[in-house]
């Protein structure tokens, strides 16, 4: 009973509920999302593949996990989990067809990638 008084002082001075801070995504850090590597092995025959792969394993993961935290509907989950696919799909298509995936598709890819990851990181 002697600590009630003190404990409602501090809540006041510290301005109520301590705040629980919004969390953070992988995918919303665009910056280290650009500088990622991936590894060669398996399917992936080129670096900027690797690449791709990688960002797109890590958004969709980010994806599942605001799925659950309620951040994203079902159906906006869905949707960007198939974008994602997609872009992978069309990233490792181009590597099988030319044999490599250059700079500026690399760059289209981190692009639309970077839009697909918007609304987790709302």
């Amino acid at each position: 009973m002697l600590y009630t008084p003190f404990i409602v002082l501090a809540l006041a001075a510290s301005g109520g509920v301590a705040r629980i801070p919004q969390q953070d995504y992988p995918s919303c850090d665009t910056a280290r999302q650009h500088s990622v590597t991936g590894s060669l092995g398996g399917s992936i025959r080129d670096p900027r593949q690797a690449h791709v792969s990688v960002r797109a394993n890590i958004l969709q993961a980010d994806i599942g996990t605001a799925r659950k935290a309620g951040r994203l509907t079902a159906s906006g989950a869905a949707r960007s989990w198939r974008q994602v696919d997609g872009v992978r799909k069309a990233a490792d298509g181009l590597v099988r067809n030319q044999g490599f995936l250059s700079a500026a598709e690399r760059a289209s890819y981190d692009r639309a990638l970077d839009a697909i990851a918007r609304p987790v990181c709302r």
